[in-house]
């Protein structure tokens, strides 16, 4: 079949950017710091199928029937709640939560209410993979803002804004970024929501890891800054409970929910309804805090392990953000070293040790030095272990230049 039937779009000759993104390790001493999945041993398993069994019980046959695009009105007055107690959006009401297939759908959703082809909008750099794969589909024209210590660079943003006004759309993990580790301040939140109103744009705020605080006390949200109703803000409850449920859960303005749920409904029709209302019974009958209590318990102790590492094993010239939460750090290296050859032709074969290199984590995929590491899916030994045998690899590249 001829690619000229395909959508341009598509871009048949061009691979995904989620494609070969973590190599094959047939090791077995192989370490992975490449996953961004939760811990399996922490899954609410036992809880999760209790409440399964009581969401099937509550409404018997009708459970499998077809329902609608909304989802379970009790499950999204729980989660208004939520969003105002914990989120600290104190517009948070049942009428403008929505449910999506993970959070994944939802960025598809905004990206295709938002974008037409050509249209301009602000992505971070580096940012997150799967939201660059799902907007690249809708054509965009991209202008990266380089990430800080403290979240993107808003002096940068402001330039980038006064040069091309025709911006309308700005994608951000402001909490534990991924891939960056880092956490945007309260003052660039603030100002990031003043130049959303000077400027015109709505923003995107992906919070899947937002719960996952191990250091340090949370933030509030931008949505919580917002005051024209031009923020977005998106969770999840793939990080903090399993990711197979594929559940996610928006905020936005009646008038942005209004015109999502058309396009959803036009996607799949409705919220799997079996889903829904299990997570819903969980809701009501465990403390999804105690929950997270314990999820932070575990794995702050890996981030200690990853943070003690890095400073132990990393030779001079490399650099590592120091995440308070989240699941990832993120390693700079000298321009000199491409990472994605170092992982395939060295890490890999050789160490038997995997990162996700930097390419793909960029707009125009055009700085190959930095890679991400994942350290909720490592127990501290291998942590330990992993980060030596990298520490030696980049320790060898950086001897063989300066001799």
């Amino acid at each position: 079949m001829d690619n000229r039937l395909f959508a341009t779009r598509v871009q048949p000759d061009v691979p995904s950017r989620l494609d070969g993104l973590f190599p094959q390790l047939a090791f077995d001493d192989a370490i992975k710091f490449t996953a961004g999945a939760p811990a399996e041993n922490l899954f609410p398993t036992e809880a999760m199928k209790q409440a399964y069994l009581a969401a099937m019980a509550k409404e018997g046959p009708h459970t499998f029937q077809y329902h609608t695009v909304q989802g379970p009105t009790e499950l999204r007055e729980r989660l208004a709640e939520r969003a105002r107690t914990r989120m600290q959006i104190e517009s948070a009401t049942v009428d403008n939560i929505m449910l999506t297939a993970g959070g994944q759908q939802a960025i598809d959703l905004v990206a295709k209410l938002l974008l037409n082809p050509g249209d301009a909008m602000v992505v971070e750099a580096p940012t997150y993979v799967g939201a660059l794969s799902a907007f690249d589909m809708y054509e965009p024209t991209y202008y990266e803002v380089e990430l800080e210590a403290d979240g993107l660079n808003t002096t940068q943003l402001e330039d980038t804004l006064k040069a091309h006004p025709e911006i309308k759309f700005l994608y951000t993990v402001a909490d534990f970024h991924n891939p960056g580790g880092v956490t945007m301040s309260v003052a660039k939140r603030k100002r990031l929501v003043e130049l959303a109103n000077q400027y015109d744009f709505l923003i995107l705020e992906d919070t899947p890891y937002r719960d996952l605080r191990y250091v340090g006390e949370s933030l509030p949200t931008i949505k919580h800054f917002d005051t024209e109703d031009r923020v977005i803000f998106l969770s999840s409850f793939s990080k903090v409970m399993m990711p197979t449920l594929r559940l996610g859960w928006l905020v936005a303005s009646p008038m942005i929910i209004k015109q999502l749920l058309k396009l959803k409904e036009a996607a799949d029709l409705e919220v799997p309804n079996l889903t829904a209302s299990a997570v819903n019974e969980f809701l009501a009958n465990n403390s999804l805090d105690d929950h997270i209590k314990a999820l932070n318990k575990e794995y702050r102790v890996r981030q200690q392990a990853m943070v003690a590492a890095i400073k132990r094993e990393m030779p001079a010239g490399v650099t590592a953000t120091e995440p308070e939460g989240g699941f990832f750090t993120w390693v700079t290296v000298p321009d000199f070293i491409n990472t994605t050859d170092l992982l395939y032709n060295e890490a890999t074969p050789n160490l038997h040790i995997a990162y996700v290199p930097s390419k793909n984590f960029y707009a125009y995929k055009n700085h190959t030095n930095g890679m991400r590491l994942n350290f909720t899916g490592l127990m501290p030994a291998e942590i330990d272990d992993g980060m030596h045998r990298l520490g030696q690899l980049l320790t060898e590249k950086l001897t063989k230049v300066t001799d």
